[in-house]
């Protein structure tokens, strides 16, 4: 399957619009963002699971990250409440479940190979730093070589400065509103601009949002 996996091509998703989409395990049923390949792919998705529902155990031969949007995630490492962020490095393997059932922001196959790092981090109880700008802050959450992931508050009002993405900019908006020059995004929203995009964000409302920068161009052109 080939859906939204052109990383040149500048991508806007309503994910509130989309049906959810049953996966093969049963109670655990996902809205496709992107997709490069067939069961095993490289996608971004967002995945829920009805309350007591299981996902068989799997190896993660690239990687996966997560963020817990709604509910309790869990798996043989531990439970994660909402706002748990949460990355299993490539080789790593689980049985994961929920019992209240959860909402997942979830990345596949996009770790560096040598990115080894194992995260799960409880972004409720962690420090936001100071933006570039008044009204902005930021969370970081994870980095390695080009690839950057953090948590952005904007309060309301907040504009930033005109900027370039070196390496694309992906963005979930998690609360709120974010707005630019090209549109408004309200919360579900994921957006994709590629390697060298540029515009100009904002948020009248505030917003937060989830951003990973770095990771959508191939190593040839970043000069590695």
């Amino acid at each position: 399957m080939q859906l939204r996996s052109d990383w040149s091509e500048r991508v806007v998703v309503d994910s509130s619009t989309m049906d959810w989409v049953s996966s093969p395990s049963v109670g655990v049923q996902r809205k496709m963002l992107e997709r490069d390949g067939d069961e095993v792919a490289r996608a971004t998705s967002i995945v829920r699971y009805a309350p007591g529902s299981r996902f068989p155990g799997h190896a993660h031969e690239l990687g996966e990250e997560l963020f817990v949007l709604e509910g309790e995630f869990c798996d043989e490492s531990g439970r994660f409440g909402a706002g748990s962020y949460i990355r299993n490095p490539p080789g790593s393997a689980h049985a994961p479940w929920s019992e209240g059932g959860c909402v997942l922001f979830v990345k596949l196959r996009y770790f560096d190979p040598l990115d080894q790092t194992q995260v799960a981090l409880d972004t409720q109880a962690s420090p936001w730093l100071p933006g570039l700008v008044p009204g902005l802050s930021v969370m970081p959450l994870h980095e390695f070589r080009t690839q950057h992931t953090a948590l952005v508050r904007w309060a309301p009002e907040t504009y930033f400065n005109p900027h370039r993405h070196y390496g694309g900019e992906e963005i979930l908006v998690v609360h709120g509103v974010f707005e630019d020059e090209h549109g408004r995004y309200p919360t579900g929203s994921w957006l994709r601009s590629p390697h060298l995009s540029q515009h100009q964000p904002f948020s009248r409302e505030g917003c937060t949002i989830l951003v990973k920068t770095g990771h959508l161009v191939d190593e040839a052109e970043l000069g590695a």
